[in-house]
C-alpha cells in the first residue's frame, strides 16, 4: 500500500513538475529561436511568467523548506501573468514592429512596482505580506487582465489572424482562463492542479505555437477561377500602394494572413492575384522587396554591416538574404556594393 501511495506521488511529480520544466525550454526557445516579431517575445515571457509560477507551486508543494527566493520569484511572477498575456495578445493584432509609447509606459511601471516589491519587502522577512495582500492582487490583477484581453479579442475580432496564428491566440486565452480557474478553485480540490493543468494546457498551446512558427495555414486552391484583368491591375497597385506607404516587408514575420487582412482582400485571393496576375508567390514577391530595400541600403554611405542592413531589411537569417539578393542581382551584397562605390569614384 505504501509503495502504491509513493508511487503515486512520484507521478503526480512528475506531471506537475513537466509543464514548469517544458515551458521554460519553450520560453527560450521562442525567444532566442533566429528573429522573432514582437508577439513570439511576448508569447515567451508570458510562458515564461507561467513556467515560474507552477514551478513554485510544485516546489512548495512537495519541497517542506522551499527556499524563499523560489517563492518570491513564483508570487512575483504571478503579478505578471495576467499582463504578459494583455502584451501578448496587443502584438498579434498588431502590425508594428516597435513597442508604442503606451506599451512602453505600462511595461516600464510594472517593471517598476514589480521590482519594488521584491526589494522593500523580501519575502524571507516578509512571508505574511506576500501570501496576504500580494498573493490576492496578483490572482486579481491576472482576473482583470484575463476580462480585459478576452474583451479585446471580441472587440477586434475582424483583426484576428487566419490559420494557426488565430488557433494560438485563442488557445493561450482559454488556457490562461482555466490555469486561473484551477488555482482560484484549488481550496476545493488540490492546491497542485493549477500546475497540473498548466502542464496539460502548455502541450495544447506548444503544439499551435509550433505550427504558427511554421508559416500560415495551407490557402484554399482557386477552382480555376481566375480573376478579370482589370479587376487584378487595380488589387495590385493596392498592394503596391500599401507596401509603398507602410514597408509592410521590413516586418520579419509578415505572413500572407497578415496581408490580407491589411489589404482588405481574402487570403486566397491575394494568393492567387500573386501567383496567377503577378507571376510570383508571396516569399517572391516580398523578398524582391526586401532585397531592394538592401540594394538603397547598400550604398547608402552610412557603412553599415551586412547583417544589420539584412536586418533593416526585414531578413530573418543572413543565408536567406545572401540567397535572394545573389538570386535577384547574380552578385554577392558586398560586391555589388564595391561594383557601384567603384562606378562613383570613376565618375
Amino acid at each position: 500500500m505504501l509503495s502504491q501511495h509513493m508511487l503515486s506521488d512520484h507521478l503526480l511529480f512528475f506531471f506537475s513538475a513537466l509543464g514548469a520544466f517544458n515551458g521554460l525550454a519553450l520560453a527560450l526557445y521562442l525567444w532566442f529561436s533566429g528573429k522573432t516579431s514582437l508577439a513570439q517575445r511576448a508569447l515567451a515571457v508570458l510562458i515564461l511568467m507561467v513556467s515560474v509560477r507552477t514551478g513554485k507551486s510544485v516546489a512548495f508543494f512537495f519541497l517542506p523548506d522551499t527556499p524563499a527566493l523560489v517563492m518570491q520569484a513564483g508570487l512575483t511572477a504571478c503579478l505578471l501573468i495576467g499582463p504578459s498575456l494583455y502584451f501578448f495578445i496587443r502584438t498579434s493584432l498588431s502590425n508594428s514592429t516597435a513597442f508604442g509609447r503606451f506599451e512602453l509606459w505600462h511595461g516600464s511601471m510594472l517593471a517598476v512596482i514589480a521590482i519594488s516589491l521584491n526589494l522593500l519587502w523580501p519575502y524571507a522577512d516578509h512571508a505574511r505580506i506576500w501570501h496576504g495582500p500580494i498573493v490576492t492582487t496578483g490572482n486579481l490583477l491576472w482576473l482583470l487582465y484575463l476580462i480585459v484581453s478576452t474583451a479585446v479579442l471580441m472587440q477586434q475580432r475582424h483583426r484576428l489572424p487566419t490559420g494557426s496564428a488565430r488557433r494560438l491566440l485563442l488557445a493561450v486565452t482559454t488556457g490562461l482562463w482555466l490555469i486561473w480557474l484551477a488555482y482560484y478553485t484549488s481550496g476545493f480540490t488540490s492546491y497542485i492542479v493549477g500546475a497540473l493543468s498548466f502542464s496539460f494546457v502548455l502541450y495544447l498551446c506548444g503544439a499551435v505555437a509550433w505550427a504558427w512558427r511554421q508559416g500560415q495555414a495551407p490557402v484554399e486552391p482557386y477552382q480555376d477561377r481566375r480573376i478579370p484583368a482589370a479587376e487584378a491591375a487595380t488589387e495590385l497597385q493596392a498592394l503596391a500602394d500599401l507596401m509603398t506607404r507602410e514597408r509592410l516587408y521590413l516586418d520579419p514575420g509578415l505572413t500572407l494572413a497578415r496581408l490580407s487582412r491589411r489589404l482588405g482582400l481574402p487570403q486566397a485571393r491575394l494568393s492567387q492575384l500573386l501567383n496567377d496576375n503577378n507571376g510570383t508567390s508571396f516569399k517572391q514577391y516580398v523578398a524582391r522587396l526586401r532585397v531592394a530595400e538592401t540594394e538603397r541600403l547598400l550604398l547608402e554611405p552610412s557603412g553599415q554591416t551586412l547583417e544589420a542592413i539584412a536586418e533593416a531589411a526585414g531578413f530573418q537569417s543572413l543565408s536567406t538574404f545572401y540567397a535572394a539578393f545573389k538570386k535577384a542581382n547574380g552578385c554577392t551584397p558586398a560586391l555589388f556594393r564595391e561594383r557601384h562605390l567603384s562606378r562613383e569614384q570613376v565618375i
